[in-house]
């Protein structure tokens, strides 16, 4: 059965994204079982009344949040250019798509790292199905196109592209609450970035390549 939510779509944007961020914040600091309908109307300055005009129940306000995070997810989709074939160059895109997307809705990212741990019987399929449709699409799309010509060959690709991703996503965490906006990003902490990527190049890419 599909779910509009005419009624929830049909409030100004402001508010969507305060009860948006609200749920995604109680949901991810406490799990689906323990999070607080309560908390989530407090911090969206709504009455209780109001979400279950939006959504029936704390499950569909739940499955809600999973649908919109996949929607987030294709957002940083379509904004990379999938025709860049450097590997580097590519995840800077999504770099910087990210830390945008973070910014407007900071607990997005929080939220979808509970998934993996999420077990509530209630909403487990759902997120099973989804966690499988997010990792066969960012396989996909992630490396296509990718000129591994440009890496050495004396070393193992897939624990090359580990040991990035690591760096890179240790580095994104540690900087996004910095930033109020894209803006900022361009000076320190683009600039720390650019270090990071030169120095991953030089260990990873063949001399010429870098």
């Amino acid at each position: 059965m599909i779910i509009i939510y005419a009624k929830f779509y049909s409030l100004e944007a402001a508010k969507q994204e305060r009860i948006i961020n609200a749920a995604l914040k109680e949901f991810a600091g406490n799990g689906y079982n323990k999070a607080s309908t309560n908390e989530i109307v407090k911090e969206a300055e709504i009455s209780k009344g109001s979400l279950f005009s939006y959504f029936n129940n704390k499950k569909e306000l739940y499955l809600f949040m999973l649908d919109y995070v996949a929607k987030v997810i294709e957002q940083i989709y379509a904004e990379v250019d999938w025709n860049e074939a450097d590997f580097f160059a590519r995840v800077q895109q999504l770099g910087t798509v990210k830390y945008r997307i973070y910014k407007k809705y900071p607990h997005a990212f929080n939220f979808l790292k509970t998934l993996a741990h999420e077990d509530a019987a209630e909403v487990k399929p759902t997120i099973n199905k989804l966690k499988k449709e997010l990792v066969s699409n960012g396989l996909e799309r992630g490396y296509q196109n990718i000129d591994w010509t440009k890496f050495r060959e004396d070393l193992d690709r897939e624990k090359m592209i580990k040991i990035i991703n690591w760096t890179m996503l240790s580095f994104a965490e540690e900087n996004m609450n910095k930033v109020d906006s894209i803006e900022d990003v361009g000076r320190e902490v683009i600039r720390e970035s650019d270090e990071y990527f030169a120095l991953l190049k030089r260990c990873f890419y063949k001399k010429g390549e870098q």
